[in-house]
């Protein structure tokens, strides 16, 4: 509960800037939220086959004014007539015309009584008074006008330095905003388009331009006429007018329906080769795995720097990027992947809308992997967002209250579920299973099932899945189930037999989530022996058919080990019993064993050991145990789960008299590596880069003292400058260090380089260093004097924000949170006169003061503090409440493991006397 209430704490500290700042990019992809958007869905009476569109913006008003015609067919006898239109949408339907197609003249017109929108809804209602036949064609012409918005959303106007231009946004539901329509994903027509433009500025849309016309009244304005796109849904038509250049590179040539790739911009971008080369690339891989090129002559990729989104715009045929200089192989990839799955083929409706984002993205990924091995990840795909997975999913109450965050969570989630089908049907399989899938689904939409349905036929057909069994079936849990497995594994080593058993994953205490007995997944178990270690090999050795427990016979003998779910092929960790464990870490702290186990795997055993002794589900003895190999680890990528722990339990142990032994013996692993990376040179590969500034931040932090030295001489060298508020030649990494083991000198000159901060810097500049006085020092003293200044005395250098933030931060640490409780606990009456009436910054305050304590000791203070101010915390009542429950269920977790932590660190160091 520690760790999601600091969560949380971060979440009110950003909203209140958020509030402050007045405008602020969003942080959570829109599209992660389409499963929570209202059901404003059209009755199926009527079935659109195509749509003729004039659009008229009116670039000074800013507004526009359209005309669609709707071909429409009956699919029953109607006396209405529906469709979407928004509520800024303007519609006189008096001006609407429905009229038969029946090749007769003059064609037969129906007469439209009245129309109106549905209460609370985007749904326009046209009432006839004669009835419509089924089988009946007729064409609805809808004259419209609307507005052209600042946000991002319909067709909004921006600018870029002296540059101005209009861009439509049309996911998920916003083509509706722009014209009438049928604005569901799964009703797709072809578009026939006019857009009227100023004559000095072009329009690019989904299709190239046909031809261009003069404006019949408005001398100052020009007609694009567009070619008529394939089928598609309303979300996927777009335009973007301005003032671009087209820069004239060679096209993409393989195959004769390929279509060209071309670059837009404005005239300063001066790598667009570069970002061509990279898109192309990425296309050519795209094509190859997909086996079918897009059914366009066409894709433009248009680049507006400063374009207010979170991600690319993606059109059909047309792409919109803000700052695609910064993109990765994988955001191309992934963009370019949307014209097949996405536009091309389309989901139903936004229920399957995370399938289709899952896949995409894992195709993505694939795609990388196959242009350089994947060298942009540096090794962190999947595992980095794997296990921020595994710790969301392990909570109590997964997500919190932030809808957009379990949408993206619950995303990654099928992703990684179909990153495991790839490996255990066989990467042949699933390929040939998404080819097929495509050109079935071509123009048309599909639901989830439809996928599992393509990759069980391709798995039968290839005899990579058993004869009774479906994908459908082994996918359902882990989509259904918001949580994830664990599988513990229990040898018998007398019958050379395991017994594995599978349960709901719960890393946060206490494990009482009701109903967790009956989730169950269908789980490959893909087994390794130590004497045949084959980490190529994804076929499972079984399946456990959403049952609780399996045997396997035929194991090794007591002295081998076994791994299972090597690489994470599935997401799920697994637990051993304490031999399996034992052998484990033994065979690692040898130069054959670090070789012979990938470093994925390695990663993943030290992950899973952290984990579930944190969740009391294994001795802390096993899991330090399993660190020994560290001294001799290289790789980045074992160390990153490694930093994660040395993190989480440090904080949680700071406040105990085994803290400090704990340090040591971190300085024991990292002080090898810090010695052997120190040393700058030109050439570093990322990983190596990341690894040294790792090591370093944390021995700072654990009081190594060549790295104090260096940090201090560093921090000298900025004091003495001529203008220290101008300047700060010292790297990041090396304040915190100073702040914490430094005099109480150089503090106070950080804190006076925070109230003189120049305008001119960058924010986040102040921000970082604010944030270094407050979660840094180890001395009471320093953070008294931080809390004096901000929070008892009126000063115009600290805004309500800092205070916000200097609480949050002090949470990181058992220094602060102690401070800030004794600080409030001696200033009681002060502190709540003051914020009496300021019920943000009080509850913020009694939270991050009480929250965080994990002992015994912390439960009596808080205790007493509820006691003696007991009906005095008003808004914050609850708060303490729930800190008291949570502080009694991590104090009997230290009761639990600080003796086996402290009893571990005590016999290492006996052992290894010669240690720092």
């Amino acid at each position: 509960m520690v760790e999601l209430f600091r969560f949380c704490c971060l979440v009110l500290f950003f909203t209140s800037i958020k509030k402050t700042n007045g405008t602020v990019k969003r942080s959570i992809d829109a599209s992660a939220a389409y499963t929570v958007l209202t059901e404003d869905r059209l009755p199926n009476d009527i079935s659109p086959q195509s749509y003729d569109i004039h659009l008229e913006p009116n670039y000074d008003e800013l507004s526009f004014s359209g005309l669609i015609k709707m071909n429409l067919s009956w699919n029953s006898d109607s006396k209405k007539v529906w469709f979407h239109a928004h509520y800024d949408l303007n519609i006189n339907d008096r001006k609407i015309r429905l009229s038969e197609i029946n090749g007769v003249q003059p064609a037969k017109n129906y007469t439209i009584i009245r129309g109106g929108r549905q209460p609370k809804k985007t749904i326009y209602v046209l009432y006839l008074k004669e009835t419509v036949k089924q089988n009946t064609q007729c064409t609805l012409e809808v004259p419209f006008e609307g507005t052209i918005w600042k946000t991002a959303e319909g067709l909004f106007r921006n600018t870029y330095k002296n540059y101005t231009y209009f861009v439509t946004n049309l996911k998920p539901t916003n083509a509706r905003r722009l014209f009438p329509c049928f604005d569901e994903p799964g009703i797709k027509v072809p578009f026939t388009v006019s857009i009227t433009r100023p004559k000095e500025f072009i329009t690019i849309s989904n299709t190239a331009v046909s031809e261009t016309r003069k404006h019949p009244t408005l001398s100052n304005l020009m007609i694009d006429y567009f070619e008529k796109t394939p089928p598609m849904s309303p979300f996927n038509f777009g335009f973007v007018i301005s003032t671009f250049k087209k820069w004239n590179l060679e096209e993409l040539k393989k195959l004769s329906n390929t279509p060209s790739i071309q670059m837009w911009s404005y005239s300063e971008n001066t790598n667009i080769k570069e970002i061509y080369d990279r898109l192309i690339i990425a296309y050519k891989k795209i094509e190859e795995y997909v086996g079918i090129a897009i059914p366009l002559t066409k894709i433009d990729v248009v680049i507006i720097p400063d374009l207010a989104i979170v991600r690319p715009i993606d059109n059909f045929g047309l792409l919109i990027f803000n700052d695609i200089l910064k993109q990765r192989y994988f955001d191309s990839a992934q963009e370019l992947i949307y014209q097949w799955l996405g536009s091309w083929v389309t989901p139903e409706w936004w229920s399957d809308a995370h399938v289709n984002k899952a896949l995409t993205s894992f195709l993505a990924a694939e795609v990388v992997i196959q242009i350089d091995g994947g060298i942009e990840f540096n090794g962190k795909y999947p595992i980095t967002a794997l296990y921020s997975m595994y710790y969301e999913f392990s909570k109590r109450y997964p997500h919190s209250r932030i809808t957009g965050m379990k949408h993206e969570t619950i995303a990654y989630k099928t992703e990684m579920a179909i990153r495991m089908l790839n490996f255990t049907l066989s990467k042949e399989t699933f390929q040939r299973a998404i080819q097929n899938f495509i050109m079935q689904h071509q123009y048309k939409t599909f639901v989830e099932d439809d996928l599992w349905s393509a990759l069980t036929i391709q798995a039968l057909k290839d005899k990579t899945l058993r004869e009774q069994y479906s994908v459908s079936d082994i996918i359902r849990p882990w989509l259904r189930n918001h949580r994830l497995p664990v599988v513990n594994v229990e040898r018998n080593y007398q019958k050379n037999s395991v017994v594995l058993r599978q349960k709901m994953y719960l890393r946060e205490r206490p494990h009482d989530v009701p109903g967790q007995d009956k989730m169950l997944w269908w789980i490959p178990i893909v087994l390794n022996h130590q004497d045949t270690l084959r980490f190529c090999n994804y076929t499972p050795s079984v399946w456990m058919e959403e049952s609780q427990n399996i045997t396997i016979e035929n194991m090794p003998g007591k002295n081998s080990f076994i791994i299972v779910n090597p690489e994470e092929i599935g997401p799920f960790p697994v637990n051993y019993d304490q031999t399996n464990w034992n052998l484990l870490a033994n065979f690692l702290q040898t130069k054959k064993g670090r070789t012979a186990i990938p470093a994925n795997t390695r990663a993943k055993l030290l992950h899973d050991a952290w984990n579930l002794a944190y969740a009391g589900n294994l001795s802390f003895a096993t899991t330090f145990n399993m660190t020994l190999f560290m001294k001799s680890e290289r790789d980045h990528i074992v160390w990153n789960s490694v930093f994660t722990f040395i993190d989480q339990i440090g904080r949680h142990i700071d406040v105990s008299i085994v803290h400090r032994q704990f340090e040591r013996y971190v300085s024991v692993l990292l002080s090898p590596l810090y010695e052997e990376l120190k040393e700058e040179t030109e050439y570093i590969d990322s990983g190596k880069a990341e690894l040294r500034a790792l090591a370093k931040r944390f021995l700072c932090r654990a009081g190594y003292k060549p790295c104090i030295d260096v940090a201090q001489a560093a921090y000298k060298d900025w004091q003495q400058t001529a203008n220290p508020d101008m300047e700060n030649p010292m790297p990041k990494n090396y304040i915190c260090p100073v702040f914490k083991w430094g005099t109480m000198e150089e503090w106070i000159f950080g804190l006076q380089r925070v109230i003189q901060f120049p305008k001119s810097r960058i924010a986040s500049e102040r921000t970082f260093l604010l944030k270094s006085l407050a979660g840094c020092p180890t001395q009471p003293e320093k953070i008294n004097r931080l809390l004096e200044l901000t929070v008892l005395n009126n000063t115009d250098y600290f805004s309500e924000n800092d205070v916000f933030l200097i609480l949050t931060t002090l949470t990181g640490g058992s220094s602060g949170y102690y401070t800030l409780f004794n600080f409030l606990n001696y200033n009681w009456i002060p502190i709540k006169q003051k914020f009496k009436n300021q019920t943000n910054i009080w509850d913020h305050l009694i939270g991050s003061a009480t929250g965080f304590f994990t002992t015994q000791e912390g439960y009596d203070m808080v205790q007493n503090l509820y006691k003696t101010h007991h009906g005095e915390f008003g808004s914050a009542q609850h708060i303490i409440e729930k800190s008291i429950r949570n502080i009694k269920e991590e104090a009997q977790w230290s009761q639990a493991n600080l003796p086996v932590i402290e009893a571990w660190l005590n016999k290492y160091f006996t052992k290894n006397t010669d240690t720092i």
